[in-house]
């Protein structure tokens, strides 16, 4: 089993930043693809970034491309999403997921496994993001 606890949620006014973090247990955590997701109120949970073991691919949606900067540090154990110049409509609360699974895919479909909900085994409690205009 792995255990993920996100923090770092809060109230934010619309242009300014905020640093989630996402604690895992459980599982030696290089090993661990992990992902963002984000649920609105009356909306389905939707992707917001991923990274891979190293670190060294990295893939979001394009909502929040250019904006949002999702990394990891294996040392700590802990992944980490920066957001920058939010939004209104990135008011959600944010999950972080891990993916433990050892297969190995092809890079034209990458994007397209880290987008899915059901590519990941693990999934925090979630942490508010509230952006006010």
């Amino acid at each position: 089993q792995v255990q993920l606890v996100e923090s770092g949620g809060g109230s934010v006014q619309a242009g300014g930043s905020l640093r989630l973090s996402c604690a895992a247990s459980g599982r030696t955590f290089s090993r661990l693809r992990m992902g963002w997701f984000r649920q609105a109120p009356g909306k389905e949970r939707e992707f917001v970034s991923g990274i891979s073991w190293s670190g060294s691919s990295t893939y979001y949606a394009d909502s929040v491309k250019g904006r949002f900067t999702i990394s990891r540090d294996n040392a700590k154990n802990t992944a980490y999403l920066q957001m920058n110049s939010v939004k209104p409509e990135d008011t959600a609360v944010y999950y972080c997921a891990a993916d433990d699974s050892p297969r190995n895919f092809a890079t034209s479909i990458a994007y397209s496994y880290y987008s899915q909900l059901g590519s990941y085994d693990f999934w925090g409690q979630g942490t508010q993001v509230t952006v006010s205009s």
